[in-house]
């Protein structure tokens, strides 16, 4: 029996994050996880919705809960929501709308809702890792990753702050992309990385602090003897993808080549579509570090 989410899919998964959007509906549909798209959402604002005013950083995001609140007829809902950017957003909005009665009453004004506090936003990967078994998500591979050594890398915005996400993995040592893809028949090869930031929103004007945590972390990757990344943030798989190549722009007008072997960048997803044997298409050769290569090398894909 298929188990029903409300889903934000948000801006990224039909923009430049198709490659995520294609792959999780694939998957999806794979593990009999039935994504009900909101009606009518909206950006959530998280590329630059904060750096311009806070009241307009939570509004953004809490629109997009009160659709939510549309769905399930009084019942409690999950919202599933594949970018990290976009989770956290909402959970922060969320927070704000638990705690903070007077921007509740401005947004249930603003918005013409009530509050009602049944929507809980919740990562796609969390709903991946935490609410199917072990077995639910073995039994669907057909093409081990076998020989795939692949760092996980989660990013700043995943799982924290804790106050936002609720601890659903360790903030620190987060554990739950490792176990998934380990269960693709992947190497999740350990380092000390998977939390740092990339720079993401600083890619435009800031590309010298931006290629200097690039860098660092695609040195570490391949230090730790990875061949691969694996992310689950449309803004990380840009950044990191983008920037081991096109490593120019403000305030550098060139930069030097990187002195290491770019390495591809994977969402989750992706891995896990490969593994299960469904079809990506060309959504491969949308990545700027083409990781074709890679997975024929490996007679993947």
């Amino acid at each position: 029996m298929a188990r029903a989410y409300a889903f934000y899919p948000g801006c990224t998964l039909h923009s430049t994050g198709v490659e995520f959007g294609a792959s999780t509906e694939l998957v999806c549909q794979a593990l009999g996880l039935e994504m009900v798209e909101i009606d009518d959402w909206n950006c959530c604002g998280a590329s630059s919705a904060h750096s311009m005013d806070h009241t307009l950083f939570l509004a953004l995001p809490a629109r997009n809960l009160a659709r939510a609140q549309m769905v399930g007829a009084g019942a409690a809902v999950d919202l599933a929501i594949p970018c990290a950017a976009c989770y956290s957003r909402l959970a922060a909005a969320d927070r704000a709308l638990q705690q903070d009665a007077a921007f509740r009453a401005q947004m249930e004004s603003v918005l013409d809702f009530a509050y009602e506090g049944r929507v809980r936003p919740r990562s796609l990967l969390d709903v991946v890792a935490n609410d199917l078994s072990r077995a639910a998500l073995a039994e669907p591979v057909v093409q081990p990753l076998a020989g795939l050594k692949v760092v996980s890398y989660y990013g700043c915005l995943l799982i924290r702050p804790p106050a936002y996400t609720q601890r659903w993995d360790d903030p620190e040592h987060p554990q739950s992309m490792d176990y998934v893809l380990e269960l693709m028949g992947a190497e999740v090869v350990p380092w000390s990385y998977g939390v740092d930031c990339c720079g993401g929103s600083l890619t435009l004007n800031r590309s010298d602090v931006v290629v200097h945590l690039v860098d660092k972390l695609a040195r570490a990757a391949r230090e730790a003897g990875a061949e691969a990344l694996a992310t689950a943030c449309p803004m990380c798989m840009a950044n990191v993808d983008g920037r081991q190549l096109y490593r120019g722009g403000p305030p550098l007008p060139r930069a030097a080549k990187p002195d290491y072997e770019p390495l591809p960048i994977f969402y989750f997803t992706e891995l896990m579509a490969l593994a299960y044997g469904l079809p990506l298409g060309s959504v491969l050769g949308k990545h700027l570090v083409d990781p074709r290569p890679l997975l024929k090398r490996l007679a993947l894909g």
